[in-house]
């Protein structure tokens, strides 16, 4: 016996998670500092049981329907979206969770807009209010992004006049519009890789990592990866000059997306172009809109420099473990090589990437939307920092184009565990918290167990 499934039922349960996040969120999100509270604070604790009890929901909603797009009748790609839009509604208006980067892009935008290099100096130049809502970690660091996207963070600044509550309002407004490309662009990709459309909606759209990190951490990614969404769209048709805009402005948000041009150039072969006009033509439509759009910014070309801004000593990406415990090896045995250790690791990170792409690329040459899904996945995975949110680089274009069923079993099986790696405040783990956590997701398994349960002895009863 399982448990009964229907659309209204996923409805009903992934709003239930993310109403209980938002409510949660309210006393332990990446709050605003002033209303910041203790761990201790009964409010606080209240607040995080509640986020984790309302992300083990939503997983337990989007497992669900994952079920019912794989089944005999699965849903329409139209039924789907609303399904999306009904999740994401207690999301638009809650604090932000997971991540304080958003006040980061906030002061950005406003040094941005007083004329201020956003390359050479972090958000302690600004001074004020606003640079004192960014993590301590990050205020001293330039900003790793591209000219588009701070544009875009100026021109909200101005808008909205450095107030707070406007300012997250409307960068999560940014970032749902970047998740409303990723959903028009999934269906037409996968027709296009020969795979559901319905089922690549559900694991790159609905994934509780958009919910959580793309809609509620309004991260800039979700443009990012809109925009590459978009680009290749347009390049499967007949607008490959616009399709390499486009992923170049996705790569003017943030840079891995500059790979999107690679596939740019071999759709267009697989058209029926000259491999060297295909080439010819991306790389001048790519670098006329990057002049175009670093002097309509004008934030000058920094960015390119402020690619290797400096990651979290304590980051857990696999390069920056190995060359932690390499360090620290090497300092236990006395040798003036330890401080070379996680340079050593990151450089050696970034030439397996290298290495990787070319074979997948090298392999997979006529499936290009799935090469650069693994590509983005590649470069998340061996890059010298790693957050959760990074999964959904390559996950986005993986779930359009994965040739097996058992490839999106594995995909959702990793989105499962990432939805629960990170606390609502955004901050380190400490062990009263971890504990509230768990607290919080073993509640939502029992309630989900009794549920199971009484919905099973209706059935039980009618076979007596």
């Amino acid at each position: 016996m399982v448990f009964p499934v229907d659309l209204r039922r996923c409805q009903v349960l992934g709003l239930a998670g993310t109403a209980f996040l938002a409510l949660g969120g309210e006393t332990a999100g990446a709050l605003p500092v002033q209303e910041l509270l203790a761990p201790a604070n009964v409010r606080a604790a209240l607040g995080l049981v509640g986020v984790y009890f309302g992300v083990v929901l939503l997983i337990a909603a989007w497992v669900l329907l994952g079920r019912l797009v794989r089944g005999a009748e699965p849903p329409a790609p139209r039924s789907l979206l609303l399904v999306l839009a009904v999740w994401a509604a207690p999301l638009l208006l809650a604090p932000p969770l997971f991540s304080r980067d958003v006040y980061s892009y906030l002061a950005q935008g406003a040094m941005v807009d007083a004329h201020i290099d956003v390359y050479a100096h972090g958000p302690a130049q600004l001074g004020g209010p606003l640079a004192d809502e960014v993590a301590p970690l990050w205020r001293n660091t330039g900003a790793p992004y591209g000219p588009v996207f701070l544009a875009v963070a100026s021109r909200l600044s101005g808008l909205t006049r450095g107030e707070l509550p406007a300012g997250l309002v409307g960068m999560r407004l940014v970032a749902l519009l970047g998740v409303a490309l990723m959903a028009a662009a999934l269906p037409r990709l996968a027709r296009h890789s020969g795979a559901d459309p319905a089922a690549a909606l559900w694991l790159g759209a609905l994934n509780p990592l958009v919910l959580l990190h793309l809609v509620a951490g309004a991260h800039n990614d979700a443009i990012m990866l809109g925009l590459l969404g978009v680009g290749l769209v347009a390049a499967l048709g007949r607008w490959p000059v616009l399709g390499a805009v486009l992923v170049t402005l996705a790569a003017l948000v943030k840079a891995p997306a500059v790979l999107g041009l690679a596939a740019v150039v071999v759709l267009q072969v697989r058209a029926g172009r000259k491999p060297a006009k295909a080439v010819l033509t991306t790389v001048l439509a790519a670098a006329a809109i990057t002049v175009a759009a670093t002097a309509v910014a004008g934030t000058g070309y920094g960015w390119i420099g402020a690619l290797d801004t400096p990651v979290s000593a304590h980051n857990w990406a696999l390069t920056s473990l190995l060359g932690r415990a390499t360090g620290a090896l090497l300092e236990h045995l006395g040798s003036d090589l330890a401080p070379l250790a996680l340079p050593a690791w990151h450089l050696f990170g970034i030439a397996v990437t290298g290495l990787v792409i070319a074979a997948i690329w090298w392999r997979l040459r006529p499936r290009p939307v799935y090469a650069l899904g693994l590509s983005l996945a590649t470069v998340a995975a061996f890059g010298p920092a790693i957050r959760p949110w990074y999964a959904l680089w390559g996950l986005f274009l993986i779930a359009a184009a994965a040739p097996t069923t058992s490839v999106r079993h594995r995909v959702a099986a990793v989105t499962g565990v990432l939805a629960l790696a990170t606390l609502p405040s955004g901050g380190p783990v400490d062990t009263g918290q971890l504990v509230l956590a768990v607290s919080g997701g073993v509640l939502a398994v029992v309630v989900l167990w009794q549920a199971h349960q009484a919905a099973q002895a209706p059935a039980l009863g009618h076979t007596a």
